[in-house]
């Protein structure tokens, strides 16, 4: 019984050290520019990228199957976003971190995006993969 306790508060402890090491991750990579192109493509006119966002740029992501990159959906990101607007509507007094969870939220996704979308354009202009192997050979080779 004993055993089956704390078995039960190490599994707690560590889900909640992974909840907030993902949480600090999503927070990192929400600081990085978003571009204009990403800005337009999913139909924000303001610089600053808010909570409201969200939606249209997880839009954008879904309806564009080349921007999807190694990390697939964002499913976990979306959850994740449900569970907190749900929270800062029920909780008044959480409705602030709420907006600022969403915003994060929100900026990562756009960065996400604009990331493989940069990928992409950069793929697109090597011709047949074959471009840097062809830069390489130049550097070695006399001319």
């Amino acid at each position: 019984m004993l055993a089956t306790i704390l078995l039960l508060v190490i599994l707690v402890e560590f889900g909640q050290l992974e909840l907030l090491y993902w949480r600090s991750k999503i927070a990192k990579i929400s600081t990085h520019p978003i571009s204009d192109r990403v800005r337009a493509a999913a139909g924000i006119s303001s610089e600053a990228i808010g909570a409201k966002d969200f939606r249209s740029i997880l839009g954008l992501h879904e309806h564009a199957p080349g921007l999807h990159g190694p990390g697939g959906n964002f499913r976990v990101l979306n959850n994740y976003y449900k569970v907190v607007e749900k929270l800062g509507r029920l909780i008044p007094a959480s409705a602030e971190w709420a907006s600022a969870e969403m915003t994060i939220c929100a900026k990562y996704a756009g960065v996400i995006v604009d990331q493989n979308l940069e990928r992409n354009i950069t793929r697109a202009a090597e011709p047949h993969g074959l471009t840097t192997r062809a830069s390489q050979d130049a550097a070695i080779l006399p001319s």
